[in-house]
């Protein structure tokens, strides 16, 4: 089964604008840092633009933040980059025969919506800012040891 990394990748990307200080930073560079494709850093790129958290001149590496880092939550990066997509998926090829695989799928759906909305609460509590702050943190503990 394959997970979607978008939005790792995604606050990557965002962490490497925030502290990029006066540095060009260009998708060829920040595509080495995350083992990925350049062309897939500017598609995200793209995606961030199009949900105003970023802004830059096409063709250059000069993205900046639209927003501060604590102006800017974990939810409104996952919405840009995945939409509406659920952190859950109901099965919906079950035995259309048997009275459990037709209403499983609705009592589980149930709880899928409750923790979801658990998530997105959380998420939009979280913001860029706070894993800046969290980053810094763990470096200097790694730093200690």
């Amino acid at each position: 089964m394959k997970y979607s990394t978008k939005l790792s990748d995604t606050i990557h990307i965002l962490i490497f604008i925030a502290l990029g200080d006066a540095e060009q930073l260009s998708s060829t560079k920040i595509a080495e840092s995350i083992k990925i494709n350049p062309a897939y850093v500017r598609q995200l790129m793209a995606t961030l633009k199009n949900a105003g958290i970023v802004v830059n001149t096409q063709g250059h590496a000069n993205a900046t933040l639209v927003k501060s880092a604590d102006k800017i939550n974990m939810y409104d990066i996952y919405r840009a980059v995945e939409g509406n997509k659920p952190l859950f998926h109901l099965d919906t090829d079950t035995n259309p025969d048997c009275g459990i695989g037709i209403n499983i799928q609705f009592a589980i759906g149930d709880f899928y919506h409750e923790i979801q909305n658990m998530v997105d609460e959380k998420m939009k509590s979280i913001t860029l800012q706070d894993i800046i702050d969290r980053y810094y943190f763990k470096i200097r503990k790694v730093k200690n040891l």
